[in-house]
């Protein structure tokens, strides 16, 4: 997963000084010197609107989860695992940008060939089983998984000739993205339940 980005902090930072009237160069001194960030955006925060986007969708999703879990009083501190919540984010990111997958079809099934390196590849490792299984228990497909040295192979079966034409609709990474486990799911990672996805 991406850091949070240096372009849109910059465009942010930019249009902030804009407002207030101050050079971007004499900021960029003052910064250099040890001027104190936070105290700025709070004095310019009255004249701003107010955002509602962090700017990069990990951050955005481990700061509801970190809101959630602080406003919630019954949340056992001792259990939170932020860090997993993150490597399972990478993981996402990882799988999705930089997997790839091939698919041939039957009358009856899909199977879906994933192949990935590196990083992506312990992603396609930890998900794709993972989620085969989730699949199969909330639809009314049948879908297995296994790994292989360069990825993993999914099939999904269906009888039904328009869940099937869906299946291929979907591709891979539709069906990946297939249900609204994700974010109960994310919540409990971060709590400290149970991972499903072997982090």
């Amino acid at each position: 997963m991406a850091e949070f980005s240096t372009l849109k902090l910059t465009a942010a930072f930019v249009a902030l000084l804009a407002m207030q009237g101050t050079s971007f160069a004499q900021t960029k001194m003052q910064h250099q010197s040890g001027m104190d960030h936070s105290k700025m955006m709070q004095q310019g925060a009255a004249k701003l609107p107010v955002a509602s986007e962090p700017g990069q969708g990990g951050f955005a999703a481990i700061a509801e989860i970190v809101a959630l879990l602080s406003a919630d009083p019954k949340t056992d501190w001792s259990k939170v695992d932020i860090t997993a919540l993150r490597e399972h984010l990478v993981d996402m990111n990882e799988l999705t940008l930089y997997a790839s997958a091939t698919s041939t079809a039957s009358d009856t099934s899909v199977i879906f060939t994933v192949s990935a390196e590196g990083r992506a590849l312990k992603a396609v490792h930890n998900m794709v089983p993972a989620h085969a299984g989730v699949l199969s228990n909330s639809t009314n497909w049948n879908v297995k998984a296994e790994v292989t040295d360069t990825g993993a192979i999914m099939t999904v079966n269906s009888e039904n000739p328009k869940e099937l034409q869906k299946i291929k609709a979907l591709g891979f990474f539709g069906i990946m993205a297939t249900g609204a486990h994700h974010q109960a799911h994310h919540v409990l990672m971060a709590a400290g339940g149970a991972n499903i996805h072997g982090n």
